[in-house]
């Protein structure tokens, strides 16, 4: 009851709007603004360190010496909410009145206090602001005052996230300098008036930071803007899924973190290595992007290790990112970038299954102006499963360097490469996992490719991205990636796959492949992005064009293997491959793309986005069996519009209107090429700050898939476009701080994907296979506070699939699960230790196997994960 009467306390405290209105700049709702960030470059903001960049004419703070404490004098643990509240209260500086002195340079702005001198702030320049945030603070009364003084707009002070207090300066033509010294009882700010034009070289230095510590409530994501947007201005669906998040759940992979993301299922087969999803019940299979570039390799990377955090962008993206932009929904992984400051990290974990792994990060400045950063990423694992024969071992090593060239350019320069060598799981038979089989159960660790499955496989990439600002308004931003994939079968040897279960129903027939393929993409994306003005109206415009160059180079041998009884296996046949290759190919695929987007403030409480992109797509095959060359080519155009209103300023509602296409490779019996399949969405939503560190939002869409390929009933073996498959649905999801070190982050979907046109009619109103009707999640956890067990956490997760179809044909149905996860950890200073447990009840869980009707992935029972890291 005292936990229900704080939650109930805390969700009815006002929330302080976080951006000042008027002539003044931005100020957003983002409890991390002001930390030390680590992992991206900051493309929009100059920032600078407070204890290396401070004016030398600043009064250094008082250190006052503390005698050590007998253990009588030691914080006792709160035992009640109000306990609680107090102890966190008390840590905290209350700024009791703002006072703006004219001086012979310009202003000065006092912050007075009461009870104690406020902690150094972290300043930094966005746009003609000075923005300087402070930790462990209060405001008794928010402060606003325009136009003080010539020169300057505004001066606001306000509260943010995560009891912090920030004060803006706003100059009229530039951003103001300030030197910032400590007073008795405050702190106080001699401002001068910045010269118009000298916004770039002002004192505040630019530096790479990243690793935002903006724990279960981030308020910004690039997903899907292209450019760092609130998310409460965004009129689409999206989810953050932040770093606090990835690490208290110990996430190893895409799939395991959007697990987070309501709406989203695993469709991934257990063979192929990837990660593949349903979002809003279509399959996505390329939708992926690492830093805003499109990568759709990414989902065949096993390691997870350099993430920082995870974006889901749900519905179609098709305007900024082209055909990489998938029609359910697409995800962006942020990586860790160069940090500004000696970093370095070691962490060892051991779990389930001979699972063990060792991970090394480090970073910081190569020179003594910190314009040359680094960072390196390595990690090493080993690791068996419940599947028999599953086992193999992983490397990763990730590179990376950020250099400042000057004071308006940044450049970076990242890549990383992955070794696999695992030998192979392959699904199981529908028959005897979820459905009865009257020959018994299927073994939970039957694995029908048996020994000879082993896989090596090599992947990577290496790009840049290169910023250069010409003026405060205006940036030009290039970037380029090579990514390859090198998928080396067993290293000439062939691997075993499932084929059919015969009439007996104990039977498994199988099958080889033997051979190889590689995979090589060139992207390149250059793009304009500025804010003007028309009038009262406010304008941030892009614009951009990018190439993409894909080949894929296949060339494989298939044939029968020895059946096997999937009762009594039996893994001591032989294959005998002939030499004569069933597939041999090389495609070529080559898009460039032109886009516009305009993100228009209307008024302070209207905004507008109107985009599109045309794309132009060619792609030639060679067969090189047949001898043949096919080449095709389409045009396509996609469109997106939305509006947010924000009625009162801790909501907003949206409405949006976007499309999508994806290339359809083939040819009809006329001869003629098939028109692109279209995706058309409708999405209305709100999004509520429901206070300072709370976040929930609420969307409803209408999705229609068309041009989808039927099988031809005049011409068999030919297709035709006359398919169509529809989706609705509602989404809510939830994150934040509800008190002081509880955090939360869960959702709810519901889904209602069906075919609604098909030359199949036994098929038509069916729903689509792998999205079910209900899907929940919710991963909370504490942290105590204060006291002899602070640093002590835990962790509760729970996970609900409800029931969904097999197949298209609805012919088998996979039961819902609800899956409990659970986690210990304790953090002290530079060093962490946790414990996690997944499935602690064992329950049985299914995924769809690419729509089959006949074979299932299993997923794993009871594991644990313990993890110790040091940072120094």
């Amino acid at each position: 009851m005292v936990i229900l009467a704080g939650l109930i306390s805390t969700l009815f405290v006002p929330c302080a709007w976080a951006e000042e209105t008027g002539t003044g700049v931005e100020t957003r709702e983002d409890g991390s603004v002001g930390e030390r960030m680590r992992g991206s470059v900051d493309e929009s903001e100059q920032s600078t360190t407070p204890s290396a960049h401070l004016p030398r004419s600043s009064t250094l703070l008082p250190i006052h010496p503390i005698a050590p404490p007998l253990l009588s004098d030691l914080d006792q643990p709160a035992i009640t909410v109000a306990d609680w509240i107090a102890q966190i209260e008390a840590s905290l500086v209350q700024i009791t009145a703002v006072q703006l002195e004219a001086t012979e340079t310009g202003l000065r702005v006092i912050l007075a206090t009461d009870n104690g001198l406020l902690d150094v702030p972290e300043t930094r320049s966005v746009g003609n602001a000075l923005i300087a945030d402070i930790p462990n603070a209060t405001i008794a009364e928010e402060f606003s005052q325009a136009n003080p003084l010539e020169g300057i707009a505004l001066v606001s002070v306000t509260s943010l996230p995560g009891n912090r207090v920030r004060v803006a300066i706003t100059g009229t033509n530039a951003p103001p300098s300030a030197e910032i010294s400590a007073e008795d009882q405050g702190l106080a700010f001699a401002v001068t008036v910045g010269a118009a034009g000298t916004g770039a070289d002002n004192e505040l230095q630019v530096v790479v930071t990243g690793e935002q510590d903006e724990g279960y409530n981030p308020s910004d994501a690039t997903v899907g803007t292209r450019t760092d947007t609130p998310l409460r201005d965004i009129p689409f669906s999206i989810q953050v899924i932040p770093q606090q998040v990835l690490e208290d759940r110990q996430v190893r992979s895409i799939t395991e973190g959007l697990e987070n993301a309501p709406g989203v299922t695993s469709i991934v087969s257990p063979a192929s290595g990837r990660d593949y999803f349903t979002i809003r019940g279509f399959e996505n299979y390329v939708g992926f992007l690492i830093n805003g570039i499109p990568d759709p390799q990414i989902s065949s990377d096993g390691s997870f290790v350099n993430a920082e955090r995870l974006e889901v962008l749900r519905g179609p993206a098709a305007a900024l990112y082209g055909e990489v932009g998938s029609l359910g929904g697409t995800i962006n992984v942020v990586t860790r970038q160069p940090l500004d400051y000696p970093f370095y990290e070691v962490s060892l974990s051991a779990g389930s299954y001979n699972d063990y792994q060792g991970v090394i990060d480090l970073s910081g400045p190569l020179n003594d102006s910190e314009t040359l950063l680094y960072r390196l990423i390595g990690s090493y694992r080993n690791f068996d499963s419940f599947l028999d024969f599953d086992e193999g071992s992983e490397t990763f090593i990730a590179p990376s360097l950020a250099l400042k060239l000057g004071s308006n350019t940044d450049f970076v320069l990242e890549g990383d490469v992955f070794f696999l060598d695992q030998n192979g799981r392959e699904a199981q038979p529908i028959l005897g996992t979820v459905l009865e089989n009257p020959n018994g159960e299927v073994s939970r660790s039957f694995n029908a490719a048996g020994p000879l499955d082993n896989e090596l496989r090599i992947n990577g990439r290496v790009g840049y991205r290169l910023e250069h600002r010409f003026s405060e308004n205006w940036r030009l931003r290039n970037a380029f990636r090579y990514t390859f994939v090198d998928d080396n079968t067993n290293n000439g040897e062939p691997i075993i796959f499932y084929d059919s279960l015969a009439d007996d129903n104990r039977t498994l027939n199988r099958g080889f492949l033997i051979g190889a393929q590689y995979y090589n993409s060139f992207y390149f994306d250059t793009n304009l992005l500025g804010t003007f003005s028309t009038g009262a109206i406010n304008h941030q415009l892009l614009f951009g064009v990018d190439l993409n160059r894909d080949t894929t180079d296949l060339n494989y041998e298939f044939g029968d293997a020895e059946p096997i009884d999937i009762f009594d296996p039996v893994f001591d046949q032989t294959v005998n491959p002939t030499g004569q290759l069933s597939s041999d190919s090389f495609t070529t695929r080559d898009t460039v793309g032109f886009y516009l987007q305009d993100q228009i403030t209307i008024l302070e409480n209207l905004q507008l986005l109107i985009g599109g992109r045309v794309d132009f797509f060619e792609e030639t095959k060679d067969d090189r069996l047949a001898d043949e060359e096919t080449n095709q080519s389409e045009t396509a155009f996609s469109p997106r519009v939305g509006i947010v209103y924000q009625p009162i300023r801790p909501i907003s509602l949206y409405a949006s209107y976007a499309r999508s296409f994806v290339p359809t490779i083939g040819i009809a019996s006329g001869g003629d090429t098939f028109r692109p399949e279209r995706g058309t969405q409708y999405e209305v939503g709100m999004k509520a700050d429901i206070n300072d560190q709370l976040s929930a939002n609420l969307a409803l869409y209408d999705l229609t898939r068309s041009n989808v390929t039927t099988p031809d009933p005049d011409n068999p073996g030919f297709s035709v476009q006359t398919g169509k498959q529809r989706s609705r649905g509602v989404e809510v999801d939830i994150s934040g701080e509800i008190l002081p070190g509880w955090n939360i982050i869960g959702g709810y979907a519901y889904t209602d994907a069906r075919i609604t046109e098909d030359n199949d009619p036994t098929i038509e109103g069916n729903q689509r296979f792998s999205a079910p009707e209900h899907s929940f999640n919710l991963w909370t956890t504490y942290r105590i506070q204060d006291g002899d067990l602070q640093g002590l956490g835990f962790g509760l997760g729970f996970f609900y699939t409800g029931e969904r179809w097999a197949d298209n044909a609805n012919t088998v149905e996979l039961p819902s699960f609800f899956r409990t996860d659970a986690a210990i950890f304790y953090e002290r200073e530079q060093f962490r230790a946790a414990l996690n447990f997944r499935n602690i009840f064992d329950v049985e869980n299914y995924t769809s196997d690419y729509g089959s009707s006949t074979f299932v992935n299993r997923g794993a029972p009871f594991t644990f994960l313990g993890t110790i890291s040091w940072q120094f």
